[in-house]
């Protein structure tokens, strides 16, 4: 007899916790002096398992979009248009929010708006969920893997055209957000953001191509269907996206192509693999602590952000002569640096960090809270 599942996936939960408890744990190591090499971002070209995980929860984000606009029967009406809209514009202003807060907390600046950085991790997310969601319901789904195609297509063009592969301030990347943000509203890496503005159009792509897994995945009930497509998917992508990594390389700073279908297609055969695992196989309990982070995944990240600011920022008297330190220094430096070692420590208060803001996910998911952002 063939198996069938609910059409909610423990394996997506499941997933999309596992991204999240990695963001927050590559954010926030004791030092950033002392990181374990597989804990660092790629410096320029490449892929590490830190690379992963942001592009991980929007592949995610893509199926769920799916899963979630299914009420709608997939057509435009305003007040799905709306709710869309509300919750781009809630995601996009948490994230302002963030860096305000982050900026009030180290100088004291109420109103820092001619310096704080425009885009982000949660503005990136809510603009790619706000387009994926919008052609959703204005384009037929059978042009949607086409349009793909033609998004990480121009996209590529301009990058070979524009100097897109230089890690400096003369890639067209570079050059049109200085010109439209302005540099002091710029994340500073050698004048590459990683969240600027045309690098959007791949990782709009990336969230449309989640989209286009959670249709395949959705389509069917049959379990073994469903592992079969993520499979194909998983493999048809990550190949291509290794393969074409000659011409145009692998890349995360600037969401390059390849990195979109490589990291889709290890998404995809990941997800494939949980699904194995807790669906067809039964083996659940050791994935219910990251279930926690699965259920309330936004509100637990942002709460991350603001913990991880607070604990930068809240000092205590320390030493004979009472000067004050952070309370991040103290349980660093003076607890676990002594006790455990540089890069031991470093990871450790990284781990510490997770458990902390798990244990208030735990209090939320215990009792059947959950927070959608």
């Amino acid at each position: 007899m063939s198996k069938t599942v609910n059409s909610r996936l423990l394996a997506l939960d499941v997933l999309r916790g596992i991204t999240i408890a990695g963001m927050i744990m590559v954010n926030n190591p004791g030092s950033w002096g002392t990181i374990y090499a597989p804990l660092k971002h790629a410096e320029w070209n490449g892929l590490t398992p830190t690379d992963l995980v942001f592009p991980f929860f929007m592949f995610i984000m893509g199926i769920s979009t799916y899963i979630s606009l299914r009420k709608y029967q997939f057509e435009f009406s305003m007040s799905a248009l709306t709710k869309i809209l509300r919750r781009t514009l809630v995601i996009f202003a948490i994230g302002l929010g963030i860096g305000w807060f982050s900026i009030l907390c180290r100088t004291g600046e109420w109103l820092p708006f001619d310096h704080i950085r425009i885009l982000g991790v949660m503005q990136r997310l809510a603009l790619c969920y706000g387009a994926t969601a919008i052609i959703a319901l204005t384009v037929k789904h059978r042009y949607i893997p086409a349009l793909i195609v033609v998004m990480l297509g121009g996209y590529f063009i301009l990058l070979i055209t524009g100097n897109g592969f230089a890690y400096n301030d003369t890639n067209i990347l570079s050059i049109v957000d200085r010109a439209v943000l302005g540099e002091a509203h710029m994340y500073k890496d050698n004048g590459i953001d990683p969240e600027g503005l045309l690098s959007t159009i791949p990782a709009i792509a990336h969230v449309l191509i989640g989209f286009c897994v959670g249709k395949l995945l959705m389509e069917v009930k049959d379990i073994n269907d469903k592992l079969l497509r993520l499979f194909l998917a998983g493999t048809i992508l990550t190949f291509l996206g290794f393969l074409l990594s000659y011409g145009c390389p692998i890349n995360k700073k600037i969401w390059s192509p390849t990195f979109v279908l490589a990291t889709c297609g290890l998404g995809s055969s990941f997800l494939a693999l949980l699904v194995w695992l807790i669906d067809v196989k039964g083996f659940k309990t050791w994935c219910r602590p990251f279930e926690v982070f699965g259920v309330n995944p936004l509100f637990i990240y942002v709460m991350a952000g603001v913990l991880s600011i607070l604990l930068s920022n809240i000092t205590i008297p320390y030493g004979a002569t009472g000067d004050m330190m952070a309370l991040k220094t103290y349980f660093y430096s003076v607890i676990l640096q002594p006790a455990l070692g540089d890069y031991p420590s470093s990871l450790a208060y990284a781990l510490l960090f997770v458990i902390l803001n798990w244990g208030i996910g735990y209090i939320l998911y215990k009792n059947k809270i959950y927070i959608k952002i």
